[in-house]
């Protein structure tokens, strides 16, 4: 019997340790980004954006357990060749740099429900995200790095 209450002391220890961890690193990873870059590989094609913020602007958003993010043209609509509004929402995980979205919500519907392992760097008051994005069922396999700085 005492072993029994030593054993599941032990293991709920290792889990209120792990979930204290989680919470750790998110916090530090708490506030508001806006997006200064990104480079997307598709097979042998690269797209390097520098954005420029009077025409475009994407901010992602992190409390301790969710993210979200909007990206929109700063046009209005008007501009036809820029007209943009893209938003998603969702939980996230991040132990160490591995960062993992559960893609809950999103304007581009078919995306939603789907969860992407990344690779999250934070320095300061710069974010760095990169790794796969893969949806084989709308033909997406493509790396991307996107680089964010914090917002004051």
């Amino acid at each position: 019997m005492i072993r029994t209450i030593y054993i599941f002391g032990a293991i709920a220890f290792l889990f209120l340790s792990c979930q204290n961890q989680q919470v750790k690193e998110s916090q530090h990873l708490t506030g508001n980004y806006r997006l200064i870059e990104s480079i997307t590989i598709k097979g042998e094609d690269t797209i390097h954006l520098v954005v420029d913020t009077t025409k475009m602007e994407m901010i992602k958003i992190f409390n301790p357990q969710y993210f979200s993010f909007f990206n929109h043209d700063k046009s209005k609509g008007t501009d036809s060749l820029n007209n943009v509004f893209v938003s998603g929402a969702g939980t996230y995980t991040l132990q160490g740099e591995t960062y993992i979205e559960n893609l809950e919500y999103c304007s581009y519907r078919p995306w939603e429900g789907k969860q992407f392992t990344f690779t999250l760097e934070v320095k300061g008051d710069s974010l760095i995200q990169h790794g796969m994005e893969e949806i084989p069922e709308l033909g997406v396999k493509q790396h991307i790095t996107e680089k964010y700085v914090k917002l004051k």
